[in-house]
């Protein structure tokens, strides 16, 4: 495994059925940085990342993050990621804090640390004043920081994030791109799938994907 690697991708392939979804992908993503996969819809991103968030096992291939075998170390790997998915995940009939709050139960943290984490989240995100809120009553872009709080408040390595800007406006999305560029200054590699160029042009580097294979990968 290269040196300072946050994740190693080596030889991996995934089907469904006759279809190949991912075809023979290998290449490495530096710890710090912020990694796009860029590519449209059928293009393999969505299945790479949810293979990488322990979603869906390896059929084909060899993956290793944060110096964990993805087969036989599905646990360890959890423990050190945080997800965002492009479908909402938290509850709109719950406050900000709630949502939090369940987040941190799911992952053992004491009451103490989630209230103090989470404190330390809504302040970086600039949602310290929403924390009372009901989730429904946020914009599409505080909702999006709320997600980013959710995902961030184990304190993750790693931070996976499936087309995050999905229905936000372009003043969201910038702020959304301010927010993950927050994250990243804290030490953790941020990895994210889109179908936006100027989106993309963002990262510290980019992979373009075509029906499952790797077509590119540079700055």
């Amino acid at each position: 495994m290269p040196p300072d690697s946050a994740i190693v991708v080596s030889e991996v392939t995934h089907r469904y059925g006759e279809r190949t979804a991912v075809d023979q992908l290998s290449l490495a993503i530096e710890e710090g940085e912020i990694f796009v996969f860029l590519g449209p819809n059928g293009s393999g991103k969505t299945t790479l990342f949810r293979l990488l968030s322990t979603l869906i096992p390896l059929q084909v291939g060899e993956v290793t993050i944060l110096g964990h075998n993805l087969r036989n170390a599905t646990n360890r790997v959890r423990s050190q990621l945080g997800v965002v998915f492009q479908a909402p995940s938290l509850d709109k009939k719950l406050t900000v804090a709630e949502n939090l709050n369940h987040q941190g139960r799911l992952y053992g943290m004491p009451a103490r640390e989630i209230r103090e984490r989470g404190q330390q989240m809504l302040d970086a995100l600039g949602l310290s004043d929403r924390r009372g809120d009901l989730v429904e009553t946020l914009s599409g872009g505080m909702r999006r920081r709320a997600e980013l709080a959710k995902g961030m408040l184990h304190q993750p390595r790693l931070l996976l994030l499936d087309e995050p800007s999905t229905g936000l406006d372009p003043g969201a999305r910038a702020d959304l791109w301010q927010d993950l560029q927050k994250v990243r200054d804290q030490g953790v590699t941020v990895v994210l799938t889109t179908h936006l160029l100027e989106e993309a042009e963002r990262a510290d580097r980019i992979a373009i994907m075509h029906r499952g294979k790797l077509a590119a990968l540079d700055t």
